[in-house]
């Protein structure tokens, strides 16, 4: 089984349940079987939900299903699993994904240098890929 792989809290993640709209919150983990990411509501394990990871056209997306729902200190952290067979491809790319667009805004924040998700991929591949824990 694969570490999960922590990811900056910038990265957004929209989600919607049967009864409600989507709502944005922020991602925390992605591994092959699901993801974590911070919510303000509690979720009861076992509820359908529907996630969009939009840092990259057209989004990740995915069905999913509460596996676990803890209280922090400001809100909820919530495990989900998959639902279907989402590829361990697709999972790293979302997961490389992140990372670049986390890049991106490092250097904007950093150097004031605005840089397109094209060239920050090309710097963070040439900096970051040979450390980016490998698939198991």
């Amino acid at each position: 089984m694969r570490h999960y792989i922590r990811h900056p809290s910038s990265v957004p993640i929209l989600f919607s349940v049967a009864e409600g709209g989507a709502k944005e919150e922020r991602l925390r983990d992605v591994c092959a079987g699901g993801l974590c990411f911070e919510a303000r509501v509690r979720f009861e394990p076992g509820t359908e939900i529907h996630l969009a990871i939009p840092v990259q056209r057209p989004p990740f997306e995915a069905d999913a299903v509460v596996a676990w729902c803890h209280t922090t200190g400001g809100g909820y952290r919530v495990g989900v699993r998959f639902n279907d067979d989402v590829s361990d491809f697709a999972l790293r790319m979302v997961e490389q994904i992140c990372h670049i667009e986390h890049y991106r805004r490092a250097v904007l924040h950093r150097e004031g240098r605005h840089i397109s998700s094209e060239q920050a991929a090309t710097e963070w591949i040439a900096r970051y890929a040979d450390k980016f824990p490998q698939a198991s």
